[in-house]
């Protein structure tokens, strides 16, 4: 068709319809202009059965093809055809994005215990109930002292014994000293008596410490809690045979769970960021244990291993937490938040990063209104936010949806997030600019020890 004349398919209608027995006006009134041209004498004649059932949709089609052709012809081209092509654009801006990781961690008691007996007996009395919370010097369990109390009486009757004799003897040596001086006894009558006193003096220091060790086998009759915590489940009876420092005898466990400890770990490659912030004072660190309350628990970083699992590739971190209210509980499985406080860095939209095989670059709109493809190094990933490291400077404007209709070099003309390509325009809202109700968070991607997920908590600059 040229331009909005008659279409091209007309002449070949009109020598189709001469082969048909149609008429003159029919064809007239179905032609898209209604233009009227004479024709041969045979047409007038009657029409063919069917013969206006089949005509009639095929010029309704092409009067319908002819208009369009039309409108087509009509377009202005855009894009990559030519014009400005229409992009969502954001503003490269300064923020303070720390850095959280997300990772699952075990609860465990900060101090623990396992109470053994350290004599052997019988045992005769157990002075708490299981699960109880008991103080450091409390009595757990008693056991028969009457042994032990005749072992401690015949000690001490030893130790007063061995004083009664040196006590003799060092009147003697003082006695032969005199003699000695006035050369009534000999020198080695003397230097025997003194020996024999020095003799007993050690057999003294001798009694004294069976004494002391009787004194303590009776003190460990009394079984006493080693520190403050609750006690786990007892595993002798009333009336049973305590066998002394045995291994296999544990009495009971006491586990200190306020205040208490979560153990998890990070990948490797966070391991700079962990020392870097860690010498600017204490990491916090938020805990949230299993249940319907989502409240987290808050406590710092205490402990960082000293080497990294080979294995894992993991580097394993423990947190102190008060546990006041006893939420945590030793065995737990929760999810560790770690905070890292981070300066202020250049962040762009997520969206606005295209990937080639030359490296990740974005498009740089320039005062001309042209587009400016940049090549950027990208640090890493903040939820909705990248955090670039070079390659884009604070305030500059950059395209974050639409790049495939920009071409370098060419212009660009900004449309809202709402209306790409229509409707309502205007000044394209900055990244991370606020807007009315809650934004939705992005979800992190599920956190294992080996493959703690990273998401971000983005702060704007204040102005």
């Amino acid at each position: 068709m040229t331009g909005c004349g008659r279409p091209s398919w007309y002449a070949s209608c009109a020598r189709w319809a001469e082969t048909l027995t149609t008429r003159a006006r029919l064809f007239a009134c179905f032609t898209p202009f209604s233009v009227h041209i004479p024709l041969p004498p045979m047409l007038h004649q009657p029409l063919i059965p069917g013969a206006q059932r089949l005509l009639l949709p095929l010029l309704g089609l092409g009067l319908l093809l002819g208009l369009t052709g039309c409108a087509d012809k009509a377009k202005a081209p855009a894009g990559r055809g030519g014009g400005a092509a229409p992009v969502v654009a954001g503003k490269v801006e300064r923020r303070v994005v720390p850095l959280i990781l997300n990772a699952i961690g075990s609860v465990e008691p900060s101090r623990t215990a396992t109470v053994r007996s350290q004599v052997t007996g019988t045992l005769i009395k157990i002075h708490f109930t299981e699960g109880q919370v008991v103080k450091q010097g409390d009595v757990l369990f008693e056991i028969d002292s009457r042994p032990f109390q005749n072992s401690l009486r015949s000690a001490e009757a030893d130790l007063q014994r061995i004083k009664v004799q040196l006590g003799t003897a060092q009147a003697q040596v003082d006695r032969y000293r005199t003699l000695n001086e006035g050369a009534l006894v000999s020198q080695e009558q003397f230097q025997s008596i003194a020996d024999s006193a020095r003799a007993l003096q050690s057999q003294q220091l001798a009694s004294e410490s069976a004494a002391a060790n009787a004194r303590l086998q009776l003190d460990y009759c009394l079984i006493r809690a080693p520190l403050d915590g609750r006690t786990g489940n007892v595993t002798v009876h009333e009336g049973d045979l305590i066998r002394g420092n045995d291994s296999a005898g544990q009495l009971v466990t006491v586990h200190q769970i306020s205040p208490i400890n979560v153990t998890f770990s990070v990948p490797q490659q966070y391991f700079g960021s962990l020392v870097q912030y860690r010498s600017q004072g204490a990491l916090k660190i938020k805990v949230t244990p299993p249940g319907p309350d989502d409240r987290p628990e808050e406590g710092e970083l205490t402990f960082m291993d000293n080497t990294v699992d080979a294995s894992t590739g993991t580097l394993k971190l423990k947190g102190t937490f008060p546990n006041p209210n006893q939420r945590l509980w030793p065995g737990q499985f929760a999810t560790v938040t770690l905070t890292l406080a981070a300066p202020e860095v250049l962040t762009v939209a997520s969206s606005a990063l295209q990937t080639s095989q030359t490296g990740q670059h974005v498009f740089v709109i320039k005062e001309d209104k042209t587009a400016e493809l940049r090549p950027v190094t990208v640090e890493r990933l903040a939820g909705p936010l990248a955090v670039v490291a070079k390659g884009v400077a604070d305030g500059e404007t950059i395209v974050t949806d639409g790049q495939l209709r920009v071409i370098p070099g060419r212009p660009v003309e900004i449309k809202t997030a709402d209306t790409p390509s229509g409707g309502k325009s205007g000044k394209a809202p900055k990244t991370g600019e606020k807007t009315k109700g809650k934004a939705a968070e992005p979800s992190a991607p599920a956190a294992s020890p080996t493959n703690p997920a990273v998401t971000p908590k983005m702060e704007k600059k204040a102005p």
